[in-house]
């Protein structure tokens, strides 16, 4: 009872019970969250960074330059201090004239720095400030340092660039205004949601701390992604073949196989009906199929490349043959399928084996001395690493895959989502593609050691040729006409090396294609989205900026130029083929089962 008489506490009584319900769960859930670390299994050392020596050449590089460059040295130091004490300097004078204002900021646009406090609040402004000058100095230095090669300096810029990244204030609670707007607002509602969502993403993957990027309980494949109509009508231990249905009454004589990455799943092309290019080359009147790859456990320990070629796309292409009665078919390799693709069809110009009556190549490399963003990964200390651990375990596990390409962004694929589900505690949105990106797959020891050692590090393809099936293959011996589409801002297969790889082939009868974004929006970019553009450019004789620069740009997606480029390769047309109509066996509907296994 207050002073005047009144009953108090009424009010009170709900938020103290809703604080009691918090305070339980976080009970719960901190015993969870012991659990889940509990089943954290070690990772080797060399798979969670670079090894010392680069930090050491690193450390060498700039006593040296102290050394023998001690002006340059005091000059970064002068300016960073100069910058830093002006800064504080004039922060204070506003605070002790009580000018609640930020002084001055030109540091440049930053979208993690999005919340207006951060300009206007002189707390956050100066920690934003500050970062950025730190940021600043983080990076010169290692620009400046002189006694490292190229590779190296790309090496220590990039894990440079990562720790600063990871230090950004955005990423702590206490130093992001978002998080503690939230909180505030909620009652401290969304810190509980968030550690739920942070227990669970440790439970879902066994103590590791990945961030679920999407709703997984909002997607399922055949039910709402991964729903062209078709069956699988050939099954063996490397795939499943499936065939689609015809969605038009003629289609043309020639069939397409899509053989996409066996890194991801191959929904990717089959997202959902609006962006699915499956579909939508059905609807052109193709007669197609896609190879669906096993996602490997640990009895595929000694499954190599030639596996993939000999059991994969030779059997792949000869039940394709079989099926349409067909003795040419055209195929699509996507990415590490289309590098595949390549070692497969120099091995069937050896053979004399003129199966394939002409290939697309999607964001695919083949020649490996650009090996783009992803080379940081590419050193001994990595490879060795991998290698080491495959002896163990018999597989190159999709945790390291994932994290490796996340890092590539690992503002956008770790960082931000990480605050939103662990600091805001929202949902991870019901995304289709981040779904996919999630739904990674296993690789075979023997064959990713066979890829990285042979094509990606000593880049034998491109050079003295690669030693497979008994054969050794040259890029000098793909003969049929090919079409290659890279994509602009691709960070996994550089569209510059893409090209280069196009150059070295011996096909008389190439066509390249250059789409805008990255390694899978400038590929599922569908003409109704009108979108992204594409470059092209018949002299493929220029040098890749050249050919750029004298390129002519196209608005809206590729799709419809290489279907234009693909129908002029695939005959007449002919009575549309339905699945079964070969007297072929229909062992399941598609996307078929082997898509399902995690």
């Amino acid at each position: 009872m207050a002073h005047d008489g009144t009953v108090t506490g009424g009010d009170e009584r709900p938020e103290l019970d809703k604080l009691n319900e918090n305070i339980e769960r976080i009970e719960g859930l901190s015993q969870r969250l012991s659990a889940a670390l509990a089943r954290k299994k070690p990772i080797p050392a060399a798979l969670q960074g670079p090894s010392q020596e680069l930090y050491m050449k690193a450390a060498s590089a700039y006593m040296s330059e102290m050394v023998n460059n001690p002006a340059k040295i005091v000059e970064h130091q002068i300016g960073y201090w100069g910058k830093t004490l002006k800064h504080y300097v004039e922060a204070q004078q506003r605070l002790t004239k009580g000018d609640m204002t930020p002084p001055p900021d030109d540091s440049p646009k930053d979208r993690r720095f999005s919340n207006p406090l951060w300009d206007t609040n002189p707390y956050f402004n100066f920690l934003k400030q500050q970062y950025m000058t730190n940021a600043q100095a983080v990076e010169a230095a290692v620009v400046d340092m002189g006694a490292l090669d190229d590779r190296e300096r790309k090496r220590i810029e990039y894990f440079t660039r990562q720790i600063v990244d990871m230090m950004a204030p955005t990423n702590f609670l206490a130093t992001n205004p978002d998080a503690l707007e939230r909180a505030v607002a909620t009652d401290g509602e969304s810190l509980v949601m968030g550690l739920e969502n942070l227990v669970r993403d440790l439970e879902d993957h066994d103590g590791e701390m990945v961030v679920n990027l999407a709703d997984k309980t909002a997607f399922e494949v055949g039910r709402n992604i991964g729903t062209s109509k078709g069956s699988v009508v050939f099954r063996n231990r490397m795939f499943e073949l499936i065939q689609y249905a015809p969605s038009t009454e003629t289609v043309h004589t020639t069939p397409l196989l899509i053989f996409p990455p066996w890194i991801n799943k191959f929904y990717i092309l089959d997202l959902k009906e609006k962006n699915s290019l499956i579909k939508w080359v059905v609807d052109q009147g193709y007669t197609v199929f896609v190879v669906s790859w096993v996602n490997p456990d640990e009895s595929y320990a000694d499954v190599g490349l030639e596996d993939y070629i000999e059991q994969g796309y030779f059997t792949a292409i000869e039940q394709v043959k079989d099926i349409t009665a067909q003795d040419k078919i055209n195929v699509v390799g996507y990415c590490i399928a289309g590098t595949t693709l390549s070692i497969v069809l120099g091995l069937m110009q050896k053979r004399g084996d003129t199966s394939v009556n002409c290939a697309t190549f999607f964001t695919t490399l083949t020649d490996f001395s650009d090996q783009g963003e992803v080379g940081v990964f590419l050193d001994d200390d990595f490879i060795d690493g991998i290698e080491e651990e495959v002896k163990t375990s018999g597989l190159m596990k999709s945790l390291y895959m994932s994290r490796t390409f996340s890092y590539l962004r690992s503002n956008d694929l770790i960082y931000q989502p990480a605050i939103r589900s662990y600091m805001l505690g929202e949902a991870p949105p019901a995304f289709d593609l981040l779904y996919w990106n999630s739904d990674s797959t296993n690789l075979p020891g023997r064959m990713a050691v066979q890829y990285l050692r042979g094509l990606c590090q000593r880049d034998e393809l491109a050079t003295k040729g690669f030693e497979i099936c008994g054969e050794t293959v040259k890029l000098s011996e793909v003969c049929v006409p090919l079409c290659a589409i890279g994509c602009e801002t691709d960070h996994i297969a550089a569209w510059d090396a893409s090209y280069n790889g196009i150059r070295k082939m011996g096909s008389t009868d190439k066509t390249f294609i250059l789409s805008e974004s990255g390694h899978i929006a400038g590929i599922v970019n569908p003409p109704s989205k009108k979108k992204y553009g594409h470059y092209t450019n018949d002299d493929l004789s220029l040098a890749p900026q050249e050919w750029k620069g004298t390129a002519t740009f196209t608005s809206g997606s590729w799709w419809p130029r290489w279907e234009a480029w693909l129908s002029g390769r695939s005959g007449a047309q002919i009575p549309a083929r339905n699945e079964g109509d070969s007297g072929h066996d229909i062992l399941a509907p598609a996307p078929g089962t082997y898509v399902k296994s995690s």
